[in-house]
């Protein structure tokens, strides 16, 4: 694998994530009422098949890489009118890239990069092959948490989270950036004009029946 190719690999760290709708421009307590209304207390399976998990990663000043990973499982409580607890699992095995930025005359492919992001430079998804989310709170349009990823768990927050009512289902979205060194995923270019930016955005959307 070339040393050009590399560099591109860690913008796929990126793992669980919540993407939230920009021109949706409600105040925290606008969110906090439309909650209410839109889900009833009580525990929520989510709908794995349904529910969309994206991440980004960024190539400082260069590219952006893309993709997708599949969920486990999940559920969500809710309490009052607000997210209480809950937890989702991802699947790191089922990274999938979907940008463009590749050039498979220089071997940089999708396949090659899912098999770096998967190496011990990585995540390590043999002896770590999953990543869970598991939800400690909310307060306005922001959901506490801690992430776990290679065995290190961390706070973080999910921000700018909608929840609404789609054909009979409830649909949470929102946004989570955390810095991947935090969590083992540590992988420097040998270049040193190749910086990789530490931070990955995670958008995830989940569903769940109402």
């Amino acid at each position: 694998m070339k040393t050009s190719y590399l560099s591109l690999a860690v913008l796929g760290s990126a793992l669980v994530l919540f993407t939230a709708c920009s021109s949706n421009e409600t105040t925290t307590e606008e969110t906090a009422d439309s909650t209410a209304s839109v889900v009833a207390d009580g525990s929520m399976s989510i709908d794995t098949a349904a529910s969309n998990v994206m991440w980004k990663g960024t190539m400082v000043g260069m590219y952006d890489h893309s993709g997708d990973v599949k969920l486990n499982s999940g559920n969500v409580t809710v309490a009052d009118g607000k997210v209480t607890g809950g937890t989702f699992e991802v699947n790191l095995k089922s990274i999938v890239p979907t940008d463009k930025n590749y050039k498979p005359e220089e071997d940089r492919t999708p396949e090659k990069l899912v098999g770096h992001l998967s190496s011990n430079d990585f995540f390590n998804v043999e002896e770590y092959p999953t990543a869970t989310f598991e939800i400690t709170g909310s307060e306005g349009t922001t959901i506490m948490g801690n992430l776990t990823v290679r065995g290190k768990t961390n706070p973080e927050k999910v921000e700018n989270v909608t929840i609404s009512e789609e054909n009979g289902q409830v649909v949470m979205t929102g946004d989570l950036t955390f810095d991947r060194t935090k969590y083992d995923v540590s992988f420097k270019h040998p270049m040193q004009e190749m910086v990789l930016s530490n931070d990955i955005e995670l958008a995830v959307k989940l569903v769940a029946a109402n």
